[in-house]
């Protein structure tokens, strides 16, 4: 069966109101959140980009059962691994069970702003996979060195280890991507429905490990309400993919968000029609997603939360805790 979850947008959001969401999300009986990491948010319309680690150590005791992750932490430009690997070390401490650590191979909106160079795609794989390769071997405990192509650590050692330790998941987007992700990760994250990188995964050595699938949404009182508001906040799901990790600042995708036209978002559910909802669930589903988690677009957070009480949850199936 179907796990469902809840987004916790660090582009739009400040980290208080998130911390707010993901209680909320808790109480209409989500089973997850994951929530986002960047440095800066796609477009200035969105305004927000606190930082995660603060922001789930807040959600860490402000919740009780939902579970919660990174959807994706990149570890391995703007930060080291090592200190990846302590971060999600405390995370998971503070809730134990219920972290996990997803990792991606990044963007260059939110890598280089330190100076940093961008690599090409090939390398951020080798990277990404090195980095996963030093985030195990510190949680591994005790004193330990890596001396690799990308990162070298040296008698470092982790004395806050959580018990048990959480899973990493891994991004992917495409073949290679998702060849890794079956290779490395303990689950999938992706953001469209297909079944291609679902088998991808599952033949690299994924298997029947989770796969989880973000479905961007806009609830709004008219189908036209929620598509002007996509359009405005969140202009980058019609933005071709292969520009997404490119594009270095948010002036940038403004930019190219000028080419984007409402029919680009044609695929997006929007409006107060359940229907397309459930549709598109149902195309995740057939791909081969075991974890769906919704993100609604715009400040009308509490808009969503009620259509999923009404409309959503019955038709899925889902009910809150004490159901």
């Amino acid at each position: 069966m179907t796990s469902f979850g809840y987004t916790l947008s660090s582009e739009e959001f400040g980290p208080g109101e998130l911390v707010a969401q993901a209680q909320r999300a808790e109480q209409e009986g989500f089973e997850f959140a994951v929530i986002s990491d960047h440095f800066h948010p796609w477009v200035d319309a969105q305004g927000q980009a606190p930082f995660v680690w603060a922001t789930v150590g807040g959600v860490a005791t402000a919740t009780s059962r939902i579970r919660l992750g990174t959807g994706v932490t990149c570890p391995m430009i703007r930060l080291h691994p090592a200190i990846v690997a302590q971060a999600a070390a405390t995370a998971a401490a503070m809730m134990p069970g219920r972290f996990f650590l997803g990792v991606g191979s990044g963007e260059n909106l939110n890598s280089t702003s330190t100076g940093n160079r961008w690599p090409p795609a090939s390398v951020r794989l080798e990277m990404l996979e090195e980095a996963v390769t030093v985030i195990r071997l510190l949680w591994q405990g005790g004193t330990r060195s890596h001396h690799g192509r990308y990162y070298t650590v040296e008698n470092a050692r982790l004395y806050t280890l959580p018990d048990p330790l959480p899973p990493v998941y891994v991004a992917a987007a495409g073949g290679a991507s998702a060849s890794l992700a079956g290779r490395i990760g303990d689950g999938l994250i992706s953001v469209a429905p297909s079944a291609a990188t679902v088998d991808r995964y599952r033949d690299a050595g994924g298997g029947d490990r989770p796969r989880y699938g973000q479905i961007h949404v806009c609830w709004a009182d008219s189908e036209k309400a929620g598509r002007e508001t996509a359009l405005r906040v969140w202009p980058i799901a019609g933005i071709p993919g292969a520009l997404n990790p490119e594009l270095a600042t948010p002036a940038l995708f403004e930019q190219a968000a000028q080419t984007v036209r409402p029919d680009d978002l044609g695929h997006l559910p929007a409006g107060p029609d359940p229907a397309s909802y459930l549709e598109t669930i149902r195309r995740y589903e057939e791909a081969g997603f075991t974890h769906l988690y919704f993100h609604q677009i715009g400040p009308d957070q509490e808009g969503f939360f009620r259509f999923w009480q009404t409309e959503l949850a019955p038709a899925l199936g889902a009910h809150p805790p004490g159901d």
